[in-house]
């Protein structure tokens, strides 16, 4: 599937522009476990996926720059010195804030035009604007010769999302689509940005997505409600974020927080353990724990941190009722998007059948199934 939009991009630049573009291929992520534990410090189980954004990019002497999105039909120019944000919610935003982000580190970049098209589901939880940005920065760092690490390079994604489309993310999806290794997950240690990959046997298993293909409104304002709210109870225990809070300590505040903020940071705390147990379920080749504590996720997701949905629930329900999902859980942001499911291969069709024509009874909507593999990282295509 990526190899047909890798040269549909080449070819679309080609007749465009009349020169032969660098192509960078940026991978979308899934995240085994680990939900909203990044921007606390904690740890995260992403891995790239084989669906991502391929790029065709190259200088421009034009005295402009030139975007495309072919996915949308849509074209935008600009001048590197002019930049500001586009009206929200404008996919233009995360290619002007990369640009934005690499020239407040000093580093000179000069006219370029870009064109690219993805594979990720829209608002399935994949990341694609981390795949987006990620393509920008590696394409440019390379036409330019900026000399920037990876490691550079997320941060700079980050600091788009931040800045210019108002979303203030932790470093998870970045990261993932970044350096993803093939056939594995990376224990992403969000406080010190080091991550270790666990190769993953899957063996009769497989991950199965299951997108509800709703979106509610209130993502990304809960987004940043939940953030602060675990801010203002690190602050309050003295610490610099929840990932060095145990839950006897969060016991000491009892009193100076909500119910409902107490129960978000109990998730949390939590949620950082079993990030932590699942790695070592891999380990040990222990698919069955690896599913509990997937359940376990998207329980304390639903009912202490609140971020799911009752389309979100109902797919899981609808796993719990089969013994060959081991475990299944919302993924990404909440409030729409995807379930995850570790599911026997054997049976992965007659559940996405059943499961989605359960899903089409109840809502009236249908949902999708997408399967996905563990990729590389962002890449130049030669």
């Amino acid at each position: 599937m990526s190899a047909a939009i890798i040269k549909e991009v080449k070819t679309a630049f080609i007749q465009k522009f009349k020169k032969e573009p660098l192509l960078v291929f940026s991978p979308g992520r899934i995240n085994i476990i680990g939900e909203h534990t990044d921007y606390n410090g904690g740890f995260v189980f992403p891995a790239a996926v084989d669906k991502g954004i391929a790029a065709a990019v190259e200088k421009s002497n034009t005295g402009s720059c030139t975007a495309i999105a072919l996915n949308l039909d849509s074209t935008v120019e600009f001048e590197l010195d002019k930049l500001r944000p586009s009206k929200e919610g404008s996919w233009e935003n995360y290619v002007f804030g990369v640009v934005a982000e690499i020239q407040n580190r000093n580093k000179i970049i000069g006219d370029f035009n870009i064109i690219f098209k993805g594979n990720i589901p829209g608002g399935a939880g994949m990341s694609s604007s981390a795949a987006l940005e990620n393509s920008v920065v590696f394409g440019l760092n390379e036409l330019f010769n900026l000399g920037l690490t990876k490691t550079e390079m997320i941060l700079i994604s980050q600091k788009a999302e931040h800045n210019y489309v108002g979303v203030k993310c932790g470093i998870m999806d970045q990261y993932a689509s970044m350096f993803g290794v093939k056939n594995n997950a990376l224990l992403l240690d969000c406080k010190t940005i080091e991550a270790i990959p666990f190769e993953i046997d899957f063996k009769d298993h497989e991950l199965m997505l299951i997108n509800t293909n709703v979106k509610h409104s209130l993502s990304d304002s809960a987004y940043n409600d939940r953030r602060s709210a675990c801010e203002s109870i690190a602050e309050l225990l003295n610490i610099e974020t929840l990932r060095e809070a145990t839950e006897e300590d969060l016991e000491g505040i009892i009193d100076k927080v909500t119910p409902e903020n107490y129960q978000k940071g109990l998730y949390v705390i939590q949620e950082i353990e079993r990030t932590q147990k699942a790695a070592k379920a891999i380990k040990e080749n222990d698919l069955e724990k690896l599913g509990a504590l997937i359940y376990s996720s998207h329980n304390g997701l639903q009912h202490q941190y609140k971020v799911s949905c009752d389309e979100l629930d109902f797919l899981v329900d609808q796993a719990k009722k089969n013994k060959h999902v081991l475990g299944a859980r919302m993924m990404g942001g909440g409030f729409g998007g995807c379930t995850i499911n570790l599911i026997a291969k054997s049976e992965s069709k007659a559940f996405a059948d059943s499961a989605s024509k359960a899903y089409k009874n109840k809502f009236n909507t249908p949902c999708s199934v997408y399967f996905v593999a563990l990729s590389e990282g962002t890449h130049l295509v030669k």
